[in-house]
């Protein structure tokens, strides 16, 4: 990468959407896991991964049962959406050994959550998107911590999926230096202008936290690296992958045009029996924003039957 292109892309992008929240937040290496006060004994633990250019707040209304442990990844060079705590360094964190902004590096923050956040025995992880991709990376680094959890993959980046090929043709075409001007542009139009194609049938919800979605990173060179890892990714990574996932739900939109939904199904036949692959009635790529009638209850978690020691 060119220099004068490498230093357009470092500069930094202002934050531009919080949301109050009440708990503890943890800074490891370039992410964070938030943990969510909850009102009553908790007793399961859900874990959010989010997906490219979003948040961790895309979980927030999903659960919200007072006995659940909410805990919130926010991947690495992304910005910490919380008004409120302040941000801790976690005091058991370990240096990763992967490039900042992607999936295996964020796939270690998820890793050292795991292991020592949860305070409860029944847990799920929830990954959206390139959050999909994150878990599976994380079961290919550490696939003994997820013989007991429950693994939620929506609308997610797989080992040999694509893109959609409208977003294809869009990218191609964008050079590095041509990043910070195509992200001006676009968030000087109206999300109107753009996201009935890509989003879907808009509510309140999605309109809040997708509005400014090319803010969400700390600078615009996390955008591109994100981009470039998430396709490499998806081309290097292959079927065995889903070995490792044991209990789960592969949720597929009716209609997505951000990544290729038949590549998507396809990718997913490589799971396991015991992983249940529903086609959803949500006509967009975010599945649960468009009706948390497809997220899988709790009830039936499976119980982690020992503390993996870390290694």
């Amino acid at each position: 990468m060119k220099a004068i292109h490498a230093r357009k892309l470092l500069r930094p992008i202002d934050p531009a959407y919080t949301e109050m929240f009440s708990g503890r937040v943890y800074s490891i290496g370039k992410g964070a896991a938030s943990v969510r006060n909850h009102s009553a004994p908790a007793e399961n633990t859900v874990i959010g991964v989010h997906g490219f250019l979003e948040n961790h707040c895309y979980f927030t209304q999903t659960y919200q049962a007072p006995d659940t442990e909410l805990i919130l990844l926010t991947c690495s060079n992304y910005h910490i959406p919380v008004s409120g705590p302040t941000v801790v360094e976690a005091p058991w964190q370990k240096p990763i050994k992967y490039l900042e902004a992607t999936i295996e590096y964020d796939a270690s923050i998820l890793n050292q959550t795991i292991e020592n956040l949860p305070s409860t025995k029944r847990i799920r992880v929830h990954g959206h998107s390139r959050g999909g991709a994150v878990i599976m990376e994380a079961m290919l680094q550490r696939p003994e911590l997820f013989k007991d959890i429950d693994v939620v993959l929506e609308a997610p980046v797989l080992p040999q999926g694509k893109l959609h090929p409208l977003v294809s043709v869009l990218l191609d075409p964008v050079s590095h230096g041509m990043w910070p001007w195509v992200i001006r542009l676009i968030n000087s139009a109206p999300s109107t202008a753009y996201g009935q194609t890509f989003f879907g049938k808009i509510n309140p919800r999605k309109r809040a936290l997708l509005d400014k979605l090319f803010a969400a990173t700390r600078d615009h060179l996390t955008i591109v690296r994100n981009i470039e890892n998430i396709i490499a990714w998806m081309e290097k990574t292959g079927p065995d992958a889903y070995k490792h996932m044991r209990h789960g739900t592969i949720l597929i939109p009716k209609i997505d045009r951000i990544l290729d939904r038949e590549a998507m199904l396809k990718s997913a036949e490589h799971s396991a029996n015991a992983i249940r692959i529903i086609e959803t009635g949500a006509t967009s790529h975010f599945v649960t924003l468009d009706s948390q009638e497809w997220v899988p209850s709790l009830a039936h978690l499976p119980e982690l039957h020992a503390k993996v020691n870390a290694s």
